[in-house]
């Protein structure tokens, strides 16, 4: 316990100090590139000092210069980590807003205007911030989504929402069903310590969209990528 908490100390300290380079970087943060590459470096960071290492399979399935909506599983704290720093892509992350009250680290996340956040306690909000996120898929970026909305407590897939989805065919663009394996029992929901392991991201084969096909293609694209995470889960 006394090694994680230790980690966890580090994580801190290295937040913090990702969060004052991406507002350095906030001049020359040209189409998110230097926040990514600030996150990406955190990640790493992150991942080193905690033991995890990140496999990545499937990377045959992205094309250069192509956006992509991510759809994915949720099992860990490592996720986001986990993905930022083994899929070679521009992502872009949807938070929680209340992150942005964390000093250092939540600024970054605020003023470095690369991610983007969702106010779920508000609908009108929630619903802004996905028309923002859909106009930075149309600019170049991909963006990661959560399928199941949180983390799951128990290590198996929970129901899938619609959010997701509903982004998918706002902005048109394919949609990558991503499985994470492994996160799970390094560091679960409400727990602190941080068991070293192996995480593995598998990338499908993208799904095509049809923009503006309303509920019906939503649910098609729902049905199908809960499906491809399906086949390949490891339910922990």
């Amino acid at each position: 316990m006394l090694i994680s908490l230790a980690k966890i100390f580090l994580v801190v300290i290295a937040s913090v100090l990702g969060g004052i380079a991406a507002l350095l970087f906030i001049p020359i943060n040209k189409q998110g590139r230097a926040f990514h590459w600030v996150a990406r470096t955190h990640s790493k960071f992150v991942l080193s000092i905690c033991g995890v290492k990140v496999k990545t399979t499937g990377a045959e399935n992205l094309q250069p210069g192509v956006s992509y909506i991510y759809v994915s599983n949720h099992a860990s704290g490592f996720d986001i980590p986990a993905v930022i720093a083994g899929i070679p892509d521009q992502i872009r992350i949807v938070y929680k807003k209340e992150l942005e009250k964390v000093p250092f680290f939540g600024w970054g996340l605020k003023y470095g205007k690369t991610y983007i956040a969702i106010d779920r306690e508000r609908g009108t909000e929630a619903v802004r911030s996905l028309d923002e996120a859909a106009d930075k898929i149309r600019n170049g970026a991909s963006v990661l989504l959560f399928a199941e909305g949180t983390r799951t407590k128990d290590g198996k897939l929970q129901p899938f929402k619609r959010g997701a989805f509903n982004l998918a065919v706002k902005a048109g663009v394919p949609v990558i069903p991503l499985t994470i394996n492994g996160s799970f029992k390094i560091l679960p929901k409400k727990k602190l310590r941080i068991v070293p392991g192996d995480i593995t991201l598998v990338i499908d084969k993208p799904i095509a969209v049809l923009k503006d096909g309303g509920k019906q293609e939503e649910l098609r694209l729902m049905e199908e990528v809960h499906q491809a995470i399906t086949n390949h889960y490891i339910e922990q």
